[in-house]
């Protein structure tokens, strides 16, 4: 199990360095594509491009480092360290904000009419095809994992990738039109989309770093796995979880028999331990076993 877990760290890791040369070759894209046009619409787009590239470079290094064993310092392990990189990213989502909407007031104030847009635009729309593939490629991995960093990391080049389809229609509406301000008009309105991006990326990974317990339905499908493996026991109560990264804690009492031996006590856990990390691999479990007088007849209720 262990060797196991090792090996999907190492992918998961794999993952996010090749995020990091995907932002690269984004952001490549998207800064020629602001050269050709001018366009201040397309240099928002570029900025949160490097805004990517700084937030795929943090996740990197945040799940190397919470691959690193528990020691005496951190004897539950490093796991919460990721999300220490959405925060990163969150903050540099909020700056990247900032800058476009420094940018977009003075081009408000002097608009001018693109150059060469229809060059630029294509250039753009390529960049946008790839980062639309590679964030749901990061979202569809990130879930399964259990990685908070690639998640986010998905989600963030997902508001690019929306952020960007605006930008190309905006962008083709102000040429058809010959109407300059739609242009800063448009990075402003990236701005605040991306801000709102920033806001929940650090309220989600505030909610990690504080153990928010797992969603309900989750909470349901541990206690229904608890319950369908505790033959021999009476009940299972005070179930408690938290997620700290790729880490799901649980906790709870098992009530047996007073008349029960430890060894069989024993054997019951085993068997719940190995049921629970069958579904999460990456669980956290520890059982208090009780005799029968400790019983409160509510939570999981073994029958």
């Amino acid at each position: 199990m262990k060797g196991h877990a090792d090996l999907r760290m190492q992918s998961t890791g794999r993952i996010a360095a090749i995020s990091v040369g995907v932002g690269i070759a984004v952001l490549g894209l998207k800064m020629i594509a602001w050269l050709i046009t001018g366009s201040v619409a397309l240099y928002s787009d570029a900025l949160e491009s490097i805004v990517n590239v700084a937030g795929s470079v943090a996740a990197l290094a945040a799940i190397a480092y919470s691959a690193r064993p528990a020691d005496a310092n951190h004897p539950y392990g490093h796991h919460k360290a990721e999300y220490l990189s959405v925060v990163l990213e969150g903050v540099l989502i909020i700056i990247a904000a900032l800058s476009i909407l420094r940018e977009a007031y003075f081009s408000f104030l002097d608009p001018r009419m693109l150059e060469a847009p229809v060059e630029g635009l294509l250039v753009n729309a390529l960049a946008s095809a790839i980062n639309g593939a590679w964030c749901w490629f990061l979202i569809t991995e990130g879930r399964k994992r259990r990685s908070p960093a690639l998640v986010a990391d998905g989600r963030h080049l997902l508001t690019d990738v929306f952020t960007s389809i605006g930008v190309l229609a905006g962008l083709i509406l102000a040429v058809a039109t010959g109407i300059p301000w739609l242009d800063p008009l448009l990075a402003a309105l990236v701005a605040v989309n991306i801000l709102w991006s920033g806001w929940r990326l650090i309220r989600e990974s505030l909610g990690g770093l504080m153990d928010e317990a797992v969603p309900a339905q989750m909470l349901d499908e541990i206690r229904s796995i608890i319950s369908a493996n505790a033959e021999g026991a009476i009940e299972a109560h005070d179930v408690r979880t938290r997620n700290a990264g790729r880490a799901m804690f649980v906790d709870f009492h098992l009530v047996v028999p007073g008349t029960m031996a430890v060894s069989e006590s024993h054997a019951i856990c085993d068997r719940i331990e190995k049921a629970l990390k069958t579904e999460v691999p990456d669980a956290m479990i520890t059982i208090h076993v009780e005799p029968e007088d400790k019983a409160k007849h509510q939570g999981v209720v073994v029958v």
